[in-house]
């Protein structure tokens, strides 16, 4: 040990004690000193040798960051080239202070790992003591640790500088560090590299927030005239009906507080329809000519940036001819017309947009559960991550808990060599969608559970869950609590799964019909490109007269091929293949009845089944087309009864 150290370690214990004054302009740095020894249990005199992960647990951590990553390591690559040649080096950590990237010479190698500043490295200050990361993790502040500034007197020859990263909700994400294994001892020569820190945490911060947000509108708010759309301090993004789902950290401070959850029209005291005028004109308006009085004080420039990626399914053309284009419309906007139980059930799924509740929907077969689960994605912050769509029903019960689940390399015989990732950490950071959950198999509910409740999976084989972030859709025609009640469905599960129900109801009932069969037909049209085919008034009357047994799965494929029969370009009546309003008005059974025959778990007696099926010549898809079900479920029947076609006996 040296003179220098142990003159450090007598300070670093005499002012951690109280025996010694601290200087009130190291606050920071003293107040770390007294927490070291007094919470953390640090002795200034025993040195800690640098923690360095495994590689796997590496990993691990930085699977938690892994988008975030994508957008730090840009701006990593930036500031390193900038101080690289003053003996530098860039670390970022998580908000644990594991190091989950960092850039440095690799001729130093060796002594960066021993200091440390290196991949895997623990900087949390209950290990490592007073340091740039760990004290920047509990101050929340930028800062730099300047060589005697450290608690263990291994770390004086360090400088480091740190700088927190914030996500669009306000939680602590990560620390950026620029950090030299030598310096000058003036702490002042730190002052040019503290400022490149900050900025950089702000771009990084800000890169991820318009990655995250690539699907919502971004109100970008800056005061200096004609640099909004690159140096813009404030951004709100908001969704469709208003409601801010994300800030970066210049709006916090500028609202001064959280504007999460509130109405942006409220927050800048604008109508909606002023700030819709601030992004029309197209691309060669000049955006930052609107100026907005933010609540606090002060002028702003402003610049509305529209989605940039086209987020759900959505029919071609609205309604009307006074909305907006469909493509530009956010998802919610593009799946109702006026429908008045619609509009309802949007308003709420409005509110459940990044809410982190999850969301079951309800309704008949082909009423479009899987184009509101999509919407709701497309509204949501993980609109530019995977939506991995899964019918439980259509996968057979000794495969899907390896396509859930996924697997490890060698697990059964039969595997991919390398294993394969499960649909759940598909998912990951995106949205899964479950669709005919009612019909998942009762072992298979028990690891979902799981997966809902801890927020990892575990793949078959694997001796260690990985983590991972999803937003849950599930959707069922069968009514859960009776499943509930008979013991096929389990009621833990079921209460996790539907934090909110939305029942969407049968394209007969609804009074957007004229919309949604417009609307449909200009997307058949234009995906067959016959974009200047029309309806004929006959046809729209059949259509808007048709009861749509099979809902919004049969309309499309009845407008598919009414467009492939028509010969002039103008769908007739005649070519929509349809029954006469009388004959189909026969053919439907009554809701009641058909609401029994769709419930998988009421598919009648074996007796029943046979017959059935007899009576469709053991065509099981006609059959199941009747019932209302799909394939999958008839078949799994069939088994639960021991039936088989006749040249199986």
């Amino acid at each position: 040990m040296t003179s220098l150290q142990s003159r450090h370690i007598d300070n670093v214990y005499s002012i951690a004690t109280g025996t010694a004054l601290a200087d009130p302009a190291a606050s920071l740095v003293h107040k770390s000193w007294a927490r070291c020894v007094r919470e953390h249990g640090l002795d200034p005199t025993r040195p800690s040798p640098a923690r360095i992960l495994p590689a796997q647990e590496v990993r691990a951590h930085q699977q938690q960051l892994e988008h975030f990553l994508r957008a730090a390591r840009a701006g990593m690559e930036d500031i390193y080239r900038r101080v690289a040649d003053l003996g530098y080096m860039v670390l970022l950590t998580d908000a644990e202070g594991i190091t989950v990237d960092y850039i440095g010479n690799p001729a130093w190698d060796d002594q960066l790992r021993k200091a440390g500043l290196y991949l895997g490295a623990d900087w949390n200050e209950a290990h490592a003591g007073t340091c740039g990361v760990g004290t920047c993790l509990v101050e929340r502040q930028p800062m730099t640790c300047h060589q005697t500034e450290h608690f263990d007197a291994t770390h004086i020859a360090l400088t480091c500088t740190t700088a927190p990263l914030f996500d669009h909700s306000g939680k602590l994400t990560a620390i950026l560090d620029v950090s030299a294994l030598r310096s000058p001892e003036a702490r002042e020569s730190q002052h040019l590299v503290r400022h490149l820190v900050s900025i950089y945490a702000r771009m990084i911060e800000d890169a991820d927030f318009l990655r995250s947000f690539r699907g919502h509108w971004i109100l970008r708010l800056g005061t200096a005239y004609g640099l909004v759309d690159v140096a813009g301090e404030v951004m709100l993004a908001f969704d469709e009906g208003g409601t801010v789902v994300g800030a970066n950290g210049g709006a916090r401070q500028a609202l001064a507080g959280n504007p999460l959850g509130r109405e942006v029209s409220q927050l800048l005291h604008m109508p909606m329809d002023a700030i819709w005028r601030i992004g029309s004109g197209g691309a060669s308006a000049m955006p930052f000519a609107h100026t907005v009085l933010l609540p606090g004080g002060g002028e702003y420039h402003a610049s509305l940036l529209a989605p940039r990626v086209r987020r759900a399914a959505a029919p071609a053309a609205a309604a009307s001819g006074n909305a907006r284009p469909c493509d530009r419309l956010p998802p919610l906007e593009c799946i109702a017309g006026n429908d008045p139980a619609m509009q309802k059930l949007l308003a709420q799924a409005r509110r459940l947009v990044d809410r982190g509740i999850h969301v079951l929907v309800e309704g008949e077969t082909g009423s479009g559960k899987e184009v509101l689960a999509r919407a709701l994605h497309g509204a949501s912050s993980r609109a530019a991550m995977p939506f991995v769509a899964v019918n439980c029903a259509a996968i057979p019960d000794s495969l899907i808990e390896s396509e859930l689940f996924g697997y490890t390399p060698g697990s059964f015989t039969g595997g991919r060599a390398k294993g394969m990732k499960g649909l759940i950490a598909q998912a990951d950071h995106g949205t899964l969608f479950l669709d005919e959950i009612g019909d998942m198999p009762m072992a298979l509910q028990t690891r979902l559970l799981r997966v809902l409740s801890e927020g990892e999976v575990l793949p078959l084989g694997a001796e260690s869950p990985q983590r991972v972030d999803i937003a849950v859709v599930a959707a069922t025609h069968r009514h859960l609590p009776e499943l509930v009640t008979a013991g096929r469905f389990r009621e833990d599960l079921y209460y996790r799964l539907c934090g909110a129900v939305l029942k969407l109801p049968p394209l007969r009932e609804r009074g957007d019909r004229r919309y949604l069969i417009e609307a449909m037909f200009n997307e058949e049209a234009a995906a067959m490109r016959s974009s200047a085919a029309r309806l004929s008034d006959a046809a729209l009357q059949r259509l808007l007269a048709h009861a749509w047994p099979g809902n919004l799965r049969e309309l499309r494929n009845v407008l598919r091929l009414a467009l492939a029969l028509c010969a002039d370009g103008t769908v007739s009546a005649e070519d929509l293949q349809l029954p006469a309003p009388s004959d189909a008005a026969a053919a439907v059974p009554p809701p009641v009845a058909r609401a029994e025959a769709g419930d998988g778990s009421d598919l009648a007696s074996a007796d029943e089944l046979r017959a059935l099926l007899q009576r469709h010549r053991w065509h099981v898809a006609r059959a199941a087309a009747e019932l209302g079900v799909c394939r999958a479920t008839v078949y799994r029947h069939m088994k639960r009864h021991g039936i088989a076609p006749p040249q199986r006996m």
